[in-house]
């Protein structure tokens, strides 16, 4: 059941206490999917919004979960437009495991930068994966962008330079890496982004999660914060999450930017980052 219809069944067994309130807004935050570091401080928050009172409004109820709830979002509201960067060109690293998306947001990505004018280069340098070089390229050709890539097992990092050089010479606008997503916990995996890293020189570094791993995408967040960094979040596959919790739990726990969400397998299919859009789905 979504946080929408979850909150709406909270009240229909009459007035409550904020106590009782707070517990099963709480129940409901980790059936949808909020971790519970975060639905434990949304609680909290809660409960201190109604500091010394026993009985409330179910409409004070809903008010102050709706500002709290908006008050994690808008924290994860990036302060940066990456179509204004300085850096030129501007080099973004894409990092985030098998299963993520991150092919394909790479494409979406170097889509949205070519619709406002921008120029861009796409390093393949996801070089383990039988079809991701394959699979860039395909999306290289629907969009007009050029690929740097090699044979599969190459070094990426020497794709990666590649592609930056190939910018440079062209006075190319961006350039964006894919990378390899095999396990965020394989030590070799960690290695090789490090590496890719310290020879790019990112301007930025975008991790792209799955709004359906739910506590995994939080897990697999502090992973790679943890072992290689990154500036920024996109969160795919939001069309599909049905429970809808876990972009709270992202926006708590790591203090980082959300620039995208992935709303579908179009390459048209990412958009801004926009807390109002998603809380007004909650509450109507």
């Amino acid at each position: 059941m979504s946080l929408k219809d979850s909150f709406r069944n909270i009240f229909k067994g009459g007035k409550e206490t904020v106590a009782m309130a707070a517990d099963e807004y709480f129940s409901v935050l980790l059936e949808s999917d909020v971790n519970y570091e975060t639905a434990e401080y949304i609680r909290d928050q809660f409960m201190k919004s109604f500091s010394g009172v026993k009985f409330a409004e179910t409409d004070q109820y809903i008010s102050s979960m709706k500002k709290i709830m908006s008050g994690i979002l808008e924290k994860a509201v990036p302060s940066m437009d990456i179509l204004k960067t300085t850096d030129h060109p501007c080099i973004i690293l894409m990092v985030g495991i098998n299963g993520t998306g991150k092919t394909t947001t790479v494409a979406k990505l170097a889509r949205y930068i070519s619709s406002h004018g921008k120029t861009v280069v796409i390093a393949a340098s996801d070089t383990f994966r039988a079809g991701a070089i394959d699979q860039i390229r395909v999306h290289g050709e629907n969009l007009g962008i050029r690929i740097i890539s090699q044979q599969m097992g190459s070094d990426p990092s020497a794709v990666a330079f590649d592609a930056i050089e190939h910018a440079k010479a062209r006075n190319v606008d961006y350039v964006i890496i894919d990378t390899a997503g095999r396990m965020h916990n394989n030590k070799n995996l960690s290695e090789e982004m490090k590496k890719i890293r310290r020879v790019s020189k990112p301007n930025l570094v975008i991790l792209t999660v799955d709004a359906l791993a739910a506590n995994d995408a939080v897990e697999q967040a502090g992973t790679f914060l943890k072992s290689i960094g990154f500036d920024a979040i996109i969160v795919n596959k939001m069309d599909t999450d049905a429970r809808g919790g876990a972009i709270f739990s992202i926006a708590h726990q790591f203090s980082k930017p959300i620039l995208f969400l992935g709303t579908g397998q179009g390459l048209e299919d990412l958009h801004p980052f926009d807390p109002e859009e998603i809380i007004s789905g909650i509450f109507p």
